[in-house]
């Protein structure tokens, strides 16, 4: 196939400053290449035709971040209250309301949102940025300072010229920091509640496309996290624009819809298909059990998992977490699955999120399947048996911890049920801690084996090389 003309130019994308160990990246000359080629392949679903951009493969310059989060950038203040407010919007809003009249100390603050992800990242060693919007309110600082002290770069969704001109003309209340009150009851049931619950258009409705920073971030990680919270702080159409450019730019997109993603399923037609697109076009998909269920219609873990790689046009794994049984990577050829472990569970906010972060981890470094859902499932643990997330979450000391304790909550009935009912896959591959286990079609992996091969990895870190393709 004749190669298409190429131009060399200036990338018209200014380079932001990100933060690695707390120190500012000198930053380097860099170039693009404009090919004729870059146009979109167009799709048939269902009598929508849907454009699909095209991985520009002629352009991989070397990516120096590891992984991008992009929007669901919040504070989270975390009170324990008598009661956990009423289901009524009304009502709600105004319990929140009389929440804000008066700010809570400093100590119930706490970094939410992606920002949990973001610090789990940073802490298994990996080079990290966040993408969205701060106010310049004493939580705006708050948050910045969080992550600066993570090592984590922050990236503006929009440059200050739009963000001043537009707030002194508009609702300021729209470009503060997004707060999220976590409301704890005496029995340690979680409510939640924040001004994008109340309203009809997202936080930030104002921002209307991507600058050219936040393309720039997008190019230079390895990976691209969203999750379905997004969709409250961002219009369906900047999420789709950033979906679009990480494909063409060869960033990996991870996507996990999360408890939005039924209401997004049933939402407006851009709602809906942005979710479409998010779930067809990401190379890895995340959800929980009753996510997958409610996402595909089918109960059965591992058939919801090979729907959505049917599904998907560039999906390369789907993994479903089973909570406290564990979790399951599925490929087109191969499961594997991992039990969790036993800990005392504290807080299970933001277990979630870190799980997603040790996957990133996996997938960048390249690591054997049930590998890394050995170290999902302890980093997720780790994070449960504190309080909050936020700089809460896991510490690279209590995941190596956990994973010397080799204490899995290995359930034989539950796994053989779920296993046996899928022996049409290529490959099945499943950690255990009991030496001498034999199943049918199913190849037992030693957890002394995995952890053996994970901790040099963890004490010492690696040279992260290629993502996978």
């Amino acid at each position: 196939m004749p190669l298409a003309s190429k131009t060399l130019v200036d990338s018209p994308i200014p380079l932001y400053t990100s933060y690695s160990n707390g120190k500012k990246a000198k930053a380097k000359a860099k170039f693009m290449l404009v090919s004729s080629l870059n146009r979109p392949h167009l799709f048939a679903c269902k009598g929508l035709e849907i454009a699909v951009p095209t991985p520009n493969l002629s352009n991989q310059l070397p990516k120096h971040v590891d992984v991008a989060t992009l929007s669901n950038l919040c504070v989270d203040i975390v009170l324990n209250v008598p009661q956990l407010p009423p289901p009524s919007p009304l009502q709600r809003r105004a319990f929140m309301d009389r929440l804000a009249l008066s700010p809570p100390h400093k100590k119930y603050w706490e970094a939410g949102g992606n920002c949990n992800m973001a610090i789990a990242a940073a802490r298994l060693g990996l080079n990290c940025i966040s993408i969205g919007h701060v106010g310049k309110e004493i939580y705006g600082k708050f948050l910045s300072e969080v992550l600066h002290d993570e090592g984590i770069g922050l990236v503006p969704v929009a440059n200050d010229d739009i963000v001043n001109n537009s707030s002194s003309t508009s609702n300021s209340a729209s470009y503060e920091t997004l707060l999220c009150w976590v409301l704890v009851d005496p029995l340690q049931r979680h409510g939640f509640c924040s001004r994008a619950d109340f309203s009809k258009e997202p936080a930030f409705h104002w921002m209307s496309k991507l600058s050219r920073e936040v393309k720039m971030a997008i190019k230079n990680s390895k990976v691209l996290f969203c999750n379905g919270y997004g969709f409250d702080e961002l219009s369906p159409g900047v999420l789709l624009s950033a979906m679009e450019y990480a494909v063409e730019v060869g960033t990996s997109i991870f996507f996990d819809p999360g408890p939005r993603g039924k209401n997004l399923s049933t939402g407006t037609p851009e709602e809906q298909r942005a979710l479409n697109q998010f779930l067809r076009m990401s190379d890895v998909l995340l959800l929980t059990s009753d996510e997958a269920e409610s996402l595909t219609g089918i109960g059965d873990p591992i058939l919801a998992g090979q729907e959505f790689l049917k599904r998907g046009i560039h999906t390369k794994w789907v993994i479903v977490k089973m909570g406290s049984k564990g979790s399951i990577l599925i490929t087109t050829s191969s499961i594997a699955c991992a039990p969790a472990f036993k800990v005392n569970v504290i807080d299970t906010v933001g277990c979630g999120d870190s799980f997603v972060a040790a996957i990133a981890y996996g997938f960048i470094h390249n690591l054997p399947k049930v590998n890394i859902l050995a170290i999902a499932n302890a980093v997720g643990a780790a994070t449960a048996m504190g309080c909050g997330a936020g700089r809460n979450v896991a510490t690279l000391e209590k995941v190596v911890h956990i994973l010397r304790s080799s204490n899995l909550n290995e359930d034989d009935e539950f796994w053989t049920e779920i296993l046996e009912k899928n022996v049409i896959a290529q490959e099945i591959t499943c950690l255990w801690n009991v030496r001498n286990v034999s199943r049918n079609h199913i190849n037992i992996v030693s957890f002394d084996q995995v952890v053996s091969e994970l901790l040099p990895k963890l004490e010492f870190p690696q040279t992260v090389g290629n993502v996978p393709t």
